[in-house]
């Protein structure tokens, strides 16, 4: 078991050599769309790649993912064949957002053993999601 404090230098040291392994100017947050953004996630159980709805309203949420699964058959096709739809997925928060997502499991944070394959994932995913996003964002957004 590990401290709060072990935590977290090993999240920051995931991070940056991630970061450094991988450098990329990556979308993120910077989706140009509110409420809506791409998201690593890397815990001490799985690691995912996902685009998060999360706006206040529950109607612009539902708009947004609707979007998303009018595109499922292109995502599954073209992009990301193993792609995750949960309009309800509950974080660790118990907040409920809507997400798309891929998972890698029974690997964590903690193991510096399955970091390797983790960030390959991560990297591989990410392009792939974005590369989806960016081509159908005009839609998603309009």
């Amino acid at each position: 078991m590990f401290s709060k404090t072990d935590s977290k230098q090993i999240r920051e040291e995931f991070w940056t050599n991630f970061g450094k392994e991988y450098p990329n100017k990556w979308l993120l947050y910077n989706t140009k769309i509110k409420d809506v953004t791409l998201k690593f996630t890397f815990t001490t159980k799985k690691a995912q790649v996902s685009i998060d709805i999360e706006p206040h309203d529950p109607l612009i949420k539902s708009y947004y993912y609707d979007k998303f699964v009018s595109l499922k058959s292109i995502i599954i096709s073209e992009y990301i064949p193993d792609i995750i739809f949960d309009d309800s997925y509950e974080l660790d928060n118990k907040k409920i957002i809507s997400r798309l997502y891929v998972e890698l499991n029974g690997v964590s944070i903690h193991n510096k053993v399955c970091w390797k394959e983790t960030m390959s994932f991560l990297y591989d995913q990410m392009l792939k999601f974005e590369f989806f996003f960016i081509e159908y964002k005009d839609y998603i957004n309009d």
